[in-house]
């Protein structure tokens, strides 16, 4: 089997654009993901919201760090498949840690919170891409969809949320369901469950606007968000 999934990362970073992997956050995040080398799910940091919906952003102390998380979209009823209920597939997505798998479609969540939030102080993480999969493998899921969306029109959609959605690197290129990617250039998100640890062993840039949101240990790893918008 670890052949297989050698062989399956390797088909996943081969081009040129898919030999890194990055992570969305808030600026004011940096000090706790760098404290902790960590990323943890929502699940992890707000472990008694099972399935609730967050309408606004939550903002925690853990061990003198600041950490805030994300709401959610409002996930239409009409997207959802079978017998799998919105509360059920929150819980699912709370217990991941997500991250895009080009640079082209972190851009598309980082331009739309700017907008959205014109204030805030965002971040982009780039981590390697092969060796971050090797050492998550049993955790990993790739999905060809934008999981968390809210779509406009849910009856256009050629598919519907749960679980099913997503597919093991195990099995990536083996399970053939419209639903899932089958190629590479069809993976349009990577989750990992739970944590993420030892993140600065992955770590190839931290992103941000303002140089002071990074903190000190971490400070040979900055670039500016133009780098990204403009690379």
């Amino acid at each position: 089997m670890l052949t297989g999934i050698a062989t399956n990362i390797a088909r996943i970073t081969k081009s040129a654009g898919r030999k890194s992997v990055y992570h969305f956050t808030r600026a004011r995040n940096l000090s706790a993901i760098a404290h902790f080398d960590s990323l943890w799910s929502s699940h992890r940091i707000l472990p008694h919201s099972e399935g609730d919906r967050r309408l606004a952003i939550k903002q925690i102390n853990l061990e003198g760090f600041e950490l805030t998380v994300n709401a959610h979209l409002r996930i239409p009823a009409a997207m959802m498949e079978g017998e799998c209920t919105i509360e059920q597939f929150r819980s699912y997505l709370d217990r991941h840690v997500f991250f895009w798998p080009t640079r082209q479609e972190c851009l598309k969540m980082l331009t739309t919170y700017q907008r959205r939030e014109p204030s805030e102080h965002f971040a982009v993480l780039e981590l390697e891409a092969s060796p971050l999969l090797s050492t998550n493998w049993e955790s990993v899921r790739l999905s060809k969809y934008d999981s968390g969306s809210s779509p406009r029109f849910p009856k256009h959609c050629r598919y519907r949320k749960s679980p099913e959605m997503f597919v093991s690197l195990a099995d990536f290129g083996y399970k053939s369901n419209y639903s899932v990617p089958e190629k590479p250039s069809e993976i349009k998100e990577i989750l990992i469950e739970n944590q993420v640890r030892f993140i600065t062993r992955f770590l190839k840039a931290v992103y941000v606007d303002n140089v002071e949101d990074i903190p000190n240990h971490w400070l040979g790893f900055t670039k500016s968000l133009h780098v990204l918008l403009e690379k």
